[in-house]
């Protein structure tokens, strides 16, 4: 009986010791995935719901296994939500480090510069990836257009004060470095000058001129009779799917720069650093006037006369294109 009983007990041993080394073995080789692939695990998910997901699908080949094998090493706790990136063949083991690792996928998005606020939420709102959807726009001219990081699941109202805060932090930096003597007084005309020589020209190396142009127009308290401004004031999307027209450029609205004079009541769109820039050191000139030259800049003047030399130049342009 006794011999029975040592027997069984050895036997229970080695089966014990023979599951052990096998699951170990299971737990620390190469995975079914195929290729690299995001997993994401949520806030508050448990390790048993872990561990079905990746099974079921198709991260491991044995849930049981990756459960003991967190369970023994000390890591059923340590899992963190995210998104995270599981390469091809990855055993239990490397998926465990990876979930524990806090290193989770950053994706990108970019705001161009010279969106308006309708142009932002309706980029924001179209990545699938992000939560709560922008029903609000963000006051215009108010955030930094740049390629900005961001997780899975981030709030799109979170990116927005991100972005807000980003331009607060550049503004901080540089309001006070600006030129003396300006034509305005607080940040919010600046931003509003800024957002105007943002549509005006997509040349970095033209904004400075193109914001000393107004800059001395509004010196002279002469309007800065300005497309983008005219378009703005019609629809708020800052385009337009036809060309302005004369009864525009005669409306009265507070954005129509043709109408009033000085600067609209708003920033048109949001300005880049480039812009800002320019307006809080605008290259110093005597040009009053400036329209496009047909190779993507524009032809500045001090006088009238010959800026309408430089339009005519442009018409011809534009009626042999």
């Amino acid at each position: 009986m006794r011999k029975y009983i040592y027997l069984l007990l050895m036997g229970s041993v080695v089966f014990a010791t023979l599951f052990l080394y096998l699951g170990y073995r299971h737990f620390h080789g190469p995975g079914p995935l195929a290729e690299d692939r995001a997993y994401y695990l949520e806030p508050g998910q448990g390790l048993i719901r872990t561990a079905w997901q990746l099974d079921q699908q198709g991260y491991i080949d044995g849930q049981n296994i990756f459960k003991l094998g967190v369970k023994l090493s000390g890591f059923e706790r340590g899992l963190q939500a995210g998104e995270f990136l599981i390469p091809a063949g990855a055993s239990m083991q490397d998926i465990m480090m990876i979930l524990s690792s806090g290193k989770v996928i950053q994706h990108r998005l970019t705001i161009v510069e010279g969106w308006t606020s309708w142009q932002v939420a309706d980029y924001l709102n179209g990545i699938d990836n992000l939560t709560e959807p922008i029903t609000e726009l963000p006051r215009e001219g108010t955030i930094l257009p740049e390629t900005y990081l961001y997780t899975k699941n981030t709030s799109r109202h979170d990116i927005i004060r991100r972005m807000q805060m980003r331009q607060l932090d550049l503004l901080d930096d540089i309001w006070d470095k600006r030129a003396p003597d300006l034509p305005f007084l607080s940040v919010d005309e600046a931003l509003t000058l800024a957002s105007i020589v943002e549509k005006e020209t997509a040349i970095e190396q033209e904004r400075a001129h193109i914001a000393g142009v107004f800059v001395n127009r509004l010196r002279k308290n002469m309007r800065l009779q300005t497309d983008p401004t005219v378009i703005y004031g019609i629809d708020r999307k800052g385009f337009l799917d036809r060309p302005i027209s004369r009864a525009d450029l005669k409306a009265d609205n507070p954005y129509n720069t043709y109408r009033i004079k000085g600067l609209p009541p708003t920033p048109i769109a949001h300005p880049g650093r480039a812009s800002i820039e320019a307006v809080l050191q605008p290259q110093k000139t005597e040009d009053l006037y400036f329209v496009a030259n047909g190779d993507g800049g524009h032809a500045f003047a001090r006088s009238l006369r010959e800026h309408l030399q430089n339009v005519r130049k442009w018409r011809k342009i534009e009626k042999d294109k």
